[in-house]
């Protein structure tokens, strides 16, 4: 049996390194638009992934994020 397509995307996740930081996800399509955001707290983690609906995110604040192509500091 084959698994459904949302488990064949790229899943990535975000380490809150201060208070307030913003995950912004980002719309597919001709117009792209905010569609979702999550608010994260120091040492908080959450694992995202890109679907049929989301094409990009936006991360607002101090943190790491992980993926399968390395880690990014958003304070470097």
């Amino acid at each position: 049996m084959s698994q459904p397509s949302a488990f064949n995307q790229d899943y990535f996740v975000v380490k809150a390194k201060e208070n307030g930081v913003h995950v912004i996800g980002l719309t597919r399509g001709t117009d792209t638009r905010f569609h979702h955001t999550e608010k994260l707290d120091k040492g908080e983690v959450m694992i995202f992934q890109f679907t049929e609906h989301t094409s990009a995110i936006k991360v607002r604040g101090k943190a790491l994020i992980y993926s399968q192509h390395g880690t990014i500091d958003t304070t470097e």
